[in-house]
């Protein structure tokens, strides 16, 4: 070999590595960013599940009705995800709105007032967060699945990653709703 063909291979190397580093730190960048996500959405559904712990003890104590809100209060025992929390506490609050329905005489109820309304703030703030981190997913999962940085990907063990609705776009599991990933998506064997 020559002294010109060892020079290029050198420089081909070099620009290879350059690429794959500056490649591997984007993907880097995305973790760093849907792990903020996380904990951001993590610290609203805490406070979401303590609002609920609290009402139902409100509701309890303002109506008959034992076991108010069992769901939310059997959660704490529990080791559940991001996804299985947020499913549980949109659950305890739909319980919440029946109960809110059912005895008018809670609005009469000072605390029970501030928690829905505090409920009804942090429904807003959930779906902003829901979508930040779902865009997060998007980009790392368009990213890990184009070539060429796919193959850094591969080389890192850097697998897709599921929406925050919890949905594996693809799974076989065809009952859940799915109609854009027919256009997007193609499943992989």
């Amino acid at each position: 070999m020559t002294l010109e063909t060892i020079l290029i291979i050198i420089i081909v190397s070099c620009f290879i590595l350059m690429w794959f580093i500056a490649t591997y730190n984007k993907f880097q960048t995305f973790i760093i960013r849907i792990n903020e996500a996380e904990a951001n959405i993590d610290s609203v559904l805490r406070k979401r599940y303590d609002l609920l712990s609290k009402a139902s003890q409100v509701i309890e104590d303002n109506t008959k009705e034992e076991n108010v809100l069992l769901q939310i209060k059997e959660m704490k025992s529990s080791n559940l995800s991001n996804f299985e929390v947020d499913r549980i506490v949109k659950d305890g609050i739909n319980e919440f709105n029946v109960y809110k329905d059912k005895y008018p005489k809670l609005k009469d109820n000072e605390l029970f007032v501030k928690t829905d309304i505090e409920l009804i703030n942090s429904e807003a703030e959930i779906v902003s967060l829901r979508k930040y981190y779902n865009d997060i997913i998007t980009e790392y999962n368009r990213y890990a699945r184009i070539f060429p940085s796919n193959i850094v990907a591969f080389i890192s063990r850097y697998k897709q990653k599921t929406y925050f609705d919890g949905k594996d776009m693809n799974d076989d599991d065809i009952k859940d709703f799915k109609i854009w990933s027919l256009f997007y998506i193609k499943k992989v064997d």
